[in-house]
């Protein structure tokens, strides 16, 4: 439904993830995500270039010395989408429910029900642990609505699990 403000202009509404819901206290996660992140990419871009710099140095064909010039490009670029999508992530823990934001280019909110949760699950890999972090994974009956919240200390980690696993069974005894 659209109208006009009082200068006459048209008003359009916004739209279901425009902005991120405010009624809520959203927390961030972690920026020292950013570095596990970049230490990642980092590995991948090395072995890819070792590879790519091999056959380039062997066959001597000037597509794969353009290769590596792509893979040092998208390296660059996927760098700033880096810092900007751990920034973009988010979560807010309601009465009923945890809310999950994230994304840049294709914004998603998962909204998960604290009765449909069947388990939460606390995890860190070498890298994550080496930063002292580490993440909630929600799991629900449905697959494609597990969300999950990277980047948090272990402390909040254990804490959210805790309380999401202590809801989730009050709100299943209710049903």
């Amino acid at each position: 439904m659209t109208g006009d403000d009082l200068a006459g202009r048209p008003v359009t509404p916004p739209g279901p993830l425009e902005p991120w819901p405010d009624t809520v206290r959203w927390q961030p996660i972690s920026r020292d995500l950013i570095w596990v992140e970049l230490i990642r990419l980092g590995i991948g871009l090395a072995v890819a270039l070792v590879v790519l710099g091999a056959a380039w140095a062997l066959s001597g064909h000037w597509l794969l010395g353009a290769a590596v010039g792509a893979a040092l490009l998208l390296s660059a670029w996927r760098t700033i989408t880096i810092v900007r999508a751990v920034r973009a992530w988010g979560y807010a823990e309601r009465d009923d429910d945890l809310l999950v934001r994230h994304g840049l280019l294709v914004r998603r909110l998962s909204i998960v029900p604290y009765s449909r949760m069947q388990f939460v699950d606390v995890s860190a890999g070498p890298l994550e642990r080496a930063f002292d972090l580490a993440t909630v994974q929600l799991h629900t009956a449905a697959a494609a609505s597990d969300a999950r919240v990277p980047g948090l200390r272990p402390a909040e980690a254990s804490r959210l699990r805790d309380r999401l696993t202590a809801l989730g069974e009050d709100r299943a005894e209710g049903l």
